[in-house]
């Protein structure tokens, strides 16, 4: 095993041991038997034996991969390999490699393909997170909020406020006949649920939109739901449902671009403008990362009283375990650490 491949195979190794501690035991399993499965011999195995190295953090090569077995499963295209998928309980870790194998063979290009694009999971949970950031903005402003969401995928934690939210020790939010129900344990000092939170407008841009109404679209991001979590997944396409029947559109294009077009109009008085994201800086290259924080440090260098300006971020922690809630706010530039946070939005302990 040379170099090369030795990292490939440990990036494997990490995404299964981060599986493991978000309870996707399956995924975990998957993760550790695909490098075996992989070789010269296909164009899938080329491709993904030659990544290169220093993107194969940001780009999550080892879950493309089990992304595009997994959209195979789901479409009825490999049965011999859905037979290892949950729920059934196979656990012949030697067949299972082989029918990834030939499941690999059978459909090379396909799967090469899929590899181009980067994971769509538009994690809906992470609303419950955002939901204090939204509070904490609307508690400090006390003006309705015009969002702006950057790599909105398909626009689901855009609609936070349609979804009802059990957020522990009997703490509720949201409308109680909401199709969308989120679970996720609220922990220290969390923001007040009682402070009025008014959206004005939504906004919002991804390189490559999903089309919460369009088949294709919804089975590609559904194949980043791991498959063992029913719940998730349930909950999901729940909203998917509840985008696609709504006139939520997201724009495609580069997120820079736009923020400058939509930020070059005038603000509205008595209106806070907010711009957020959600493990989405990830997979930014460093230059492109650097110019929206440079574009956004410029905007609100022009906010005032009348017009605050707010950036709020749920983006990696610096120790990579976990995620941070970070809020900037204008007029003073004040930037906070709100919470650390599950990557799944699954729990948030509040400074």
């Amino acid at each position: 095993m040379n170099g090369s491949t030795s990292e490939i195979v440990a990036s494997f190794e990490r995404q299964a041991t981060a599986c493991d501690a978000m309870d996707a035991p399956f995924t975990a399993r998957l993760c550790r038997l695909l490098p075996a499965a992989l070789d010269q011999q296909s164009g899938f195995g080329r491709r993904a034996l030659g990544w290169p190295l220093e993107s194969l953090l940001p780009d999550l090569m080892p879950l493309r991969c089990c992304a595009a077995l997994n959209i195979l499963v789901r479409a009825g295209a490999a049965p011999h390999l859905a037979s290892f998928y949950p729920p059934r309980a196979n656990n012949d870790d030697a067949g299972f490699t082989r029918a990834i194998r030939a499941t690999i063979a059978a459909h090379d290009a396909t799967m090469t393909a899929f590899l181009d694009s980067p994971p769509q999971t538009n994690e809906v949970v992470r609303s419950a997170v955002l939901l204090g950031g939204f509070l904490h903005i609307s508690a400090r402003t006390g003006a309705p909020l015009a969002l702006h969401e950057l790599g909105a995928s398909a626009g689901l934690n855009l609609m936070f406020d349609r979804y009802v939210y059990d957020l522990g020790a009997d703490r509720t939010w949201g409308p109680p006949d909401s199709h969308v129900r989120i679970a996720s344990a609220w922990r220290g000092s969390p923001p007040a649920l009682d402070t009025p939170l008014v959206v004005a407008s939504r906004a919002a841009v991804d390189l490559r939109p999903v089309d919460a109404g369009a088949p294709e679209d919804r089975e590609r991001m559904l194949a980043y739901i791991w498959p063992e979590q029913f719940e998730r997944l349930k909950r999901i396409e729940a909203a998917l449902d509840l985008v696609a029947a709504s006139r939520l559109r997201v724009e495609q294009g580069d997120a820079l671009a736009w923020l400058k077009t939509r930020m070059a109009a005038p603000a509205q008085s008595g209106v806070c403008r907010v711009v957020y994201h959600s493990v989405f800086a990830q997979y930014l290259p460093a230059q492109v990362r650097e110019g929206l924080r440079a574009a956004i440090l410029e905007i609100g260098g022009r906010a005032t009283e009348a017009m605050p300006f707010a950036w709020l971020a749920m983006e990696s922690a610096p120790d990579h375990m976990s995620c941070e809630l970070r809020l900037t706010l204008w007029p003073g530039g004040e930037r906070r650490v709100l919470a650390k946070v599950d990557w799944h939005g699954r729990w948030a302990e509040w400074a």
